[in-house]
């Protein structure tokens, strides 16, 4: 049936709407749809090491550091997030698995603990 052959019997935009929209649907599949639709959404797990990274968490504010070319000392780490040494080297040891980075650790001719970025 095409447009013309429908306007011709009279029928009104609403009768024709209500044609199409006849079928209903659950709200149990409506909501699991949305579910769905909602974790395709989410950022993949490189994109959220990238997100972590700019968010002003202490977290975050460790990554900015040892992604710096230099890295960074366990002391400057401890000092800026206000964490005691085996809570710094505990997040470092889960980063690169959350974030799918590679971190090198060395010690400096002064014996102090680096750390960096491996790109």
């Amino acid at each position: 049936m095409t447009n013309s052959e429908t306007s011709d019997k009279g029928a009104t935009a609403l009768e024709q709407d209500a044609k199409v929209t006849s079928g209903k649907t659950s709200t149990k599949r409506g909501a699991a749809k949305a579910r769905k639709m909602a974790k395709a959404a989410r950022p993949k797990k490189g994109v959220r090491a990238k997100r972590r990274a700019k968010r002003q968490t202490k977290g975050g504010r460790i990554l900015d550091m040892i992604s710096r070319p230099q890295g960074a000392t366990l002391a400057e780490i401890m000092k800026a997030t206000g964490w005691q040494a085996h809570s710094v080297r505990g997040f470092l040891s889960t980063a690169p698995k959350k974030c799918h980075i590679t971190i090198e650790s060395s010690k400096s001719e002064a014996g102090e603990r680096m750390y960096r970025v491996v790109k």
